[in-house]
């Protein structure tokens, strides 16, 4: 049989951080852990249920916009480097060319704004505008983030939290170095600090020296901060797209 030692939780080791308001952090060896799984399988299973209508009509809605499925599944690198497969609503047309998005994401993470591949008038563009492979109804998808819905199915797998760094392809995580690779030291999550920081406007440093950030100082109530501020983001981006 295996031992489990576990430290005790005492006053010494609870301290308070801030990141916007003061918020109370418990060591990620404490009860964080769990309480924080717990917090990711109720939340999720409630609004699948909820919401379970609303996604039931946007299934209908990309089967009738365009040929193919209405779940998209991809391979993504999650905790420790291990791939998972990623639930997304469909926003492409079947079978698009994924050459585009390798392109953009090299120059992304190597510091490099989209170029060619996004903006105009020589703005710096962290995002592949202008897209081609995107169908009417995903570009819609895309800006009120509903695309990202079927990721509570991989919150309750385990897969991803309500609350991490944003999970990415593996080409991606091939253009990492050692500094940025500290991203995937914790689960990927459907929201975080860069997503209420400006989401697609940020430079890939910015991200991630937002996602070691929320590492260090990650607490159940930090999560719920985040969680709290994610809706008037998205609103707040879709109004400005």
């Amino acid at each position: 049989m295996i031992e489990v030692k576990t430290k005790p939780i005492t006053w010494s080791r609870i301290r308070v951080e801030t990141v916007g308001s003061p918020v109370l952090v418990l060591p990620a060896g404490s009860l964080y852990p769990v309480a924080k799984r717990l917090m990711d399988v109720v939340v999720a299973s409630l609004m699948l249920i909820v919401l379970l209508p609303v996604l039931a009509l946007i299934a209908l809605a990309i089967r009738l916009d365009s040929p193919g499925p209405a779940i998209f599944r991809q391979q993504r690198v999650g905790l420790l480097g291990q791939d998972f497969t990623m639930f997304k609503f469909r926003t492409m047309y079947a079978g698009c060319d994924q050459g585009v998005h390798r392109l953009f994401a090299k120059r992304y993470v190597n510091g490099h704004p989209a170029g060619p591949l996004g903006g105009s008038n020589g703005q710096a563009v962290y995002k592949v505008n202008g897209d081609n492979r995107i169908t009417p109804l995903g570009k819609w998808l895309r800006k009120t983030s509903l695309d990202e819905l079927p990721q509570l199915i991989n919150v309750l797998r385990g897969d991803m939290s309500l609350v991490g760094p944003r999970p990415v392809v593996r080409y991606e995580v091939e253009e990492y170095t050692p500094y940025q690779m500290r991203r995937l030291n914790v689960l990927p999550g459907m929201t975080g600090l860069p997503q209420i920081s400006g989401r697609s406007g940020l430079t890939f440093d910015k991200i991630v020296r937002l996602d070691l950030e929320y590492i260090g100082k990650r607490s159940i109530g930090l999560d719920l901060q985040i969680l709290l501020k994610t809706i008037p983001a998205v609103i707040a981006a879709k109004a400005t797209s």
